[in-house]
């Protein structure tokens, strides 16, 4: 549901190629074709894994899910990637 949200927000780029695949298969892809490597990590609801693809070269960027299943699957991708390395703010400071 919620990529079928995304795809029709126009929210796919050129690496949502195929919702769902094994997880070796979608890195593979991201790295062969799109020059991606993953950037970031983090475990989401029912254990599912988030990562973050990347490539430095040309900015395009693909998040993907990963079940506990071992099923990945590709939720948004774009274009423009930057890596931030941002500080906490300071207490009492809204900026």
């Amino acid at each position: 549901m919620m990529l079928a949200t995304l795809l029709a927000m126009g929210l796919s780029g050129p690496a949502i190629a195929a919702s769902c695949a094994p997880r070796d298969t979608v890195v593979d892809r991201l790295a062969t074709k799109y020059g991606e490597t993953r950037q970031s990590i983090g475990l989401g609801p029912n254990n599912a894994v988030v990562e973050v693809f990347a490539s430095t070269t040309t900015g395009t960027w693909t998040i993907t899910v990963t079940s506990a299943h071992g099923t990945t699957c590709l939720v948004a991708s774009g274009q423009s990637f930057e890596t931030l390395d941002e500080g906490l703010p300071i207490d009492g400071d809204d900026a």
